[in-house]
Formats: structure tokens, sequence, C-alpha cells
């Protein structure tokens, strides 16, 4: 796991104490394209299952996320692709 991979994560730990998360960096598949630098870690899949997202729409959990890598995507992170689900959601996908 690279240096902003490791920020992601834990971050995110940090912020939402999740069930479970998976952070994947997805850069390769975008070589050549807006944002993408040598070296990769700049775009991300994450999947984050949290009880922090009771209550709140898809895109206010999405600003959730946003709001707490601020940092990293201030840096260069140029894309994420989130799924942000409670632990409820999760089970009911399962």
């Amino acid at each position: 796991m690279g240096k902003v991979a490791m920020a992601i994560d834990s971050k995110l730990r940090q912020r939402f104490a999740p069930v479970r998360l998976a952070v994947a960096d997805d850069s390769a598949r975008h070589h050549g394209h807006a944002g993408w630098r040598e070296g990769g870690e700049t775009h991300f899949n994450v999947e984050i299952v949290s009880a922090a997202f009771e209550g709140q729409n898809r895109v206010a959990r999405q600003r959730l996320v946003y709001a707490t890598l601020k940092d990293e995507l201030d840096a260069g992170l140029h894309a994420l692709a989130l799924v942000t689900l409670t632990p409820a959601e999760d089970a009911a996908r399962r």
C-alpha cells in the first residue's frame, strides 16, 4: 500500500470507525487520463461501511468522505470512486 493509500485508510478509519474498509489504487487503469501521474496513487476505489452514515443520503456521505480527505485531494488525489454504506445496507447486499 502506497503513501496516499495509507493516508486514505488511516483518515477514514479514524473519522468513521468503519465495520469494513477497502481502499484500492485504480491509477493504472487511468494511465494517460486527466490527473494521472507517474507513480500512480491518483485514482482510488473506496468502499466503506460505517454506522456514521446512518440517516445520511448518498451525496451527504460522499461529502463527508471528501471533507475527510481534503488534504489528499488538494495534494493531487484526482478521483475517488466511492461506495458508502451503513452496516444494515451492507448486510442486505450480501
